[in-house]
């Protein structure tokens, strides 16, 4: 029980003061389509990630796309003749398995409405393995009757209340002209008008919102109607990418646009991975990787445009966001990447409603599945279910307390405000970066080379007021601390896992350096840690506190 006996909570002999820590890193996670959810592996996977890492939305691709069944223009002809029907008829057989999976989960969909089913496309398989058909319809009266009824289908099976609290995102990166939208800008923002208001004249509070678009850019590529690579010729030749004024793609124009129709928008919803591709003079694609600080300072150039707009209050989401878009990025497999998604999430906390982590897991079939259980995948865990040291940083992350009480250049200590209990997280961002971001890599030996970079940082604090002889646990993922990858490559990366080599990396990639410190008799914590490069830190309360 709390006491109300005990001192005020002090750091370093000072007394705090507290703000709210908004958890951006935990309401929202991605998913790579809808079909996916219909694996029991799949299913396994989200469960153990709600329960450990907080999980509050998903949003995935393909809620519309052929393998879901919604939009039905035929019976289906097997090996007879494929007959098609008078009128359009929708299902949701399908949909309602993978919804009714979330919503008995706790978990709210973030809807992605998206792709074009087949037969309302007017080109098809613009993309990814499962061909995806990402254009505009050739019938807008028969989309939006396909929206209307899929929104009363969940009412009628979850109840309006509950469909109030979803949010609905209208396409995905419509700019990336051919592969997610072969129309023009004007196609997509009237498309996004006939969506919001035929959902507005279901219930004016259902909360919708886009334009979904990719990335920021330092360019006027996408000023016109679709993309015109000649603007970006001096991106790609730029010797200092850092040293451009990049910019949200699409969002100064929606708002403009929607403001002119007085067309409703809940939300602004763009993508923030800190990279680009921008094409030269001589035709071929330049990567460019930013600087470790690209996402929060996007972030509040985002915001400040918002305030400045007809929609001040809008909120901000971020529907996909990693260090890097690729599904082939062996970076995504290492204590790097936890170690940079960790500094990221903390940065940011407080200019995004959400930053929704893409994805949390390998199976993830856009580029069909991955060669070998580490393969550089978007996931918080392999196909196997093994955590990757992402995952281990999300679980410290969600640990945190929904108060701040002091911020340092090196992590947080935060405090429940129901419980009074304590809950800190650090991190050892090596110095030796110089403000770089992790980057990319095309192979887990390519990775290497940012395991040299140091030096060692000493985390010390003393944190009073606590209840006397509270234990707290001690939390350390390092390089070969929790880190399964590496394990993996040390058996010799073997293309297909044994059953006896599955459950071991399952056991390595949890073995964290764990320890236990205790409160003195007065109430005062020693925190004294030694993090080598890379390492992430969780300190929290084992017993109950004040």
């Amino acid at each position: 029980m709390a006491s109300t006996s005990l001192p005020a909570t002090t750091i370093d002999d000072r007394a705090t003061e507290s703000t709210v820590l908004p958890h951006v890193w935990s309401l929202c996670a991605g998913a790579g389509r809808a079909n996916e959810a219909l694996r029991a592996d799949w299913q396994e996977q989200f469960r153990e990630a709600v329960q450990r890492l907080g999980f509050r939305y998903l949003r995935f691709h393909g809620i519309f796309h052929d393998d879901m069944f919604v939009y039905r223009g035929s019976y289906g002809g097997g090996f007879g003749p494929d007959v098609p029907l008078e009128t359009p008829v929708h299902t949701y057989s399908y949909v309602d398995k993978v919804f009714d999976f979330l919503v008995d989960l706790g978990v709210r969909p973030f809807v992605e409405l998206g792709f074009m089913p087949r037969e309302l496309a007017t080109q098809t398989e613009t993309v990814f393995w499962w061909g995806a058909h990402c254009s505009p319809p050739k019938d807008m009266d028969r989309w939006v009757e396909l929206v209307v009824r899929t929104v009363e289908h969940w009412i009628e099976r979850y109840g309006l209340a509950e469909v109030r609290e979803w949010r609905f995102e209208v396409w995905n990166e419509p700019n990336l002209v051919p592969h997610f939208w072969t129309g023009t800008k004007t196609e997509y923002f009237e498309l996004y008008a006939r969506t919001v208001l035929a959902i507005k004249a279901i219930d004016p509070e259902l909360k919708v919102g886009g334009p979904s678009t990719s990335v920021f850019v330092p360019d006027e590529r996408y000023a016109g109607e679709t993309e015109d690579r000649s603007a970006e010729h001096a991106t790609a030749a730029a010797t200092d990418p850092d040293a451009l004024d990049w910019r949200p793609v699409w969002i100064e124009d929606f708002l403009l646009w929607c403001a002119e129709r007085e067309l409703p928008v809940d939300f602004i919803s763009t993508h923030l991975y800190p990279t680009d591709f921008a094409f030269g003079a001589n035709g071929e694609a330049v990567s460019l990787t930013r600087y470790a600080d690209a996402t929060p300072d996007d972030l509040a150039v985002l915001r400040r445009l918002i305030r400045a707009s007809a929609y001040p209050d809008a909120e901000v989401h971020i529907t996909e966001w990693s260090s890097s878009p690729s599904s082939r990025d062996h970076i995504h497999d290492t204590v790097f990447a936890a170690t940079y998604v960790t500094r990221a999430y903390l940065r940011s906390a407080d200019l995004a409603d959400s930053i929704s982590y893409w994805t949390f897991t390998d199976i993830f079939e856009e580029g069909g599945a991955g060669l070998g259980p580490f393969h550089g995948g978007f996931g918080l865990v392999n196909e196997q279910g093994i955590h990757k040291p992402t995952f281990h940083a999300f679980a410290m992350l969600n640990r945190l307390g929904d108060r701040l009480i002091a911020s340092t250049e090196r992590g947080v200590i935060s405090q429940h405000s129901a419980t009074g209990r304590i809950a800190a997280l650090f991190y050892n961002y090596p110095d030796d970066m110089n403000g770089r971001s992790v980057g990319s890599r095309t192979s887990y030996e390519a990775t290497r080379d940012l395991a040299g970079m140091g030096p060692e940082q000493h985390v010390r604090h003393t944190i009073g007021g606590l209840e006397p002889g509270a234990a707290y646990a001690v939390e350390i993922l390092a390089p070969g601390r929790g880190d399964a990858a590496e394990a993996w490559s040390a058996i010799g990366g073997p293309l297909n896992l044994s059953r006896a080599e599955a459950a071991y990396l399952r056991e390595k990639g949890d073995a964290l350096h764990r320890q236990t410190i205790v409160a003195s008799a007065n109430g005062t914590l020693e925190i004294d840690l030694a993090l080598a490069p890379w390492a992430v830190a969780s300190v929290f309360a084992l017993s109950a506190a004040r």
